[in-house]
């Protein structure tokens, strides 16, 4: 193993959450992979953040900032659930959101148990029927958590009638309210989550709480440092390219060479601003990020270019959408 590949598992440890508290039998350790699925921006990422105690995924108010499906592990003492963060599911014919829509449902396929999570604070309509149709064929499998309960906005009575008729052969006790954010009741959907988890031995060992590579990891916080400072459409056109990675200084500091990526020429002044002020704000404030997450220095080089229609490449989406 080379000192680059020695160092994609820096950093990578867990605990329990805190009041953690096993309940029920003594019996042999659970394994499985969950795959959370749910409308764009029903708080999936926040979940598996605040699940795991580490970034794991990247958070903003723009729908769909999630785009591939990223892992998360959480070990107690009752096993590990390897979480899979789903990109939200959204009723669209493009071409992008049609992969997205694609990588969801093949999760729920594959995944041992599925976690659905539901915005109480939006009224279900026709994305959420289609939402819920996804997942009514594995509902033995599935547990719901009504997020966002914490809102003045929340409608939880509204949801739960929504649930209680989408779904009325699901036990009442696999459908929880939380809050993602303020951590509310997140051991409580563990339990639930344990309770479907077939006996098997760990995936991943305990220290780990992701598997993600350096390289999508810096691409993601990128991302996400630039999307929650872009507006109307430029999230959306966005994507980050690491050109090149290398050691440094003895392998104290990792240099980075990175591109975001847009559609048009036009969108290229604006990711850079007046004066290169947002691609030097988006620099800045990548480097903060990440050096919360690794224990190394990473070094930025970060720079715009063009990449024409690049959401209706075939091949350019089957590499950045796993």
């Amino acid at each position: 193993m080379n000192e680059l590949q020695q160092n994609q598992q820096d950093g990578l440890q867990t605990a329990e959450p805190e009041g953690w508290q096993p309940s029920g039998p003594s019996i042999g350790p659970k394994t499985a992979v969950v795959a959370i699925v749910g409308r764009p921006s029903a708080g999936k990422s926040t979940f598996l953040n605040t699940a795991s105690g580490e970034k794991i995924s990247i958070v903003s108010p723009v729908p769909q900032t999630t785009r591939n499906a990223v892992r998360g592990i959480v070990n107690t003492s009752l096993g590990q659930l390897v979480f899979v963060d789903t990109p939200g599911y959204h009723d669209s014919e493009k071409k992008l959101n049609l992969r997205l829509k694609g990588i969801a449902a093949e999760q729920l396929d594959s995944a041992d148990a599925i976690l659905y999570i539901i915005d109480s604070t939006r009224s279900p309509g026709k994305e959420e029927e289609l939402t819920a149709a996804l997942v009514s064929p594995h509902l033995h499998k599935t547990v719901v958590a009504v997020n966002k309960i914490d809102s003045p906005e929340a409608r939880v009575a509204l949801v739960r009638t929504f649930l209680a008729t989408t779904f009325p052969q699901l036990e009442s006790s696999r459908v929880i309210d939380i809050s993602a954010e303020k951590d509310t009741n997140i051991n409580q959907v563990l339990q639930a989550l344990y309770s479907l988890s077939p006996e098997a031995e760990q995936l991943y060992p305990e220290e780990f709480y992701t598997d993600q590579e350096v390289d999508f990891r810096i691409a993601e916080i990128i991302r996400e440092q630039a999307i929650n400072r872009l507006h109307e459409e430029l999230p959306h056109a966005i994507y980050v390219d690491i050109a090149d990675m290398e050691w440094r200084k003895n392998g104290k500091e990792l240099w980075v060479r990175a591109f975001l990526c847009v559609e048009r020429e036009s969108q290229k002044g604006m990711v850079i601003g007046k004066g290169a002020s947002m691609i030097k704000t988006i620099r800045v404030e990548s480097i903060k990020a990440l050096r919360k997450i690794f224990s190394y220095r990473i070094d930025l080089d970060l720079q715009v270019k063009v990449s024409k229609n690049w959401r209706q490449k075939d091949q350019l989406l089957s590499r950045l959408l796993k």
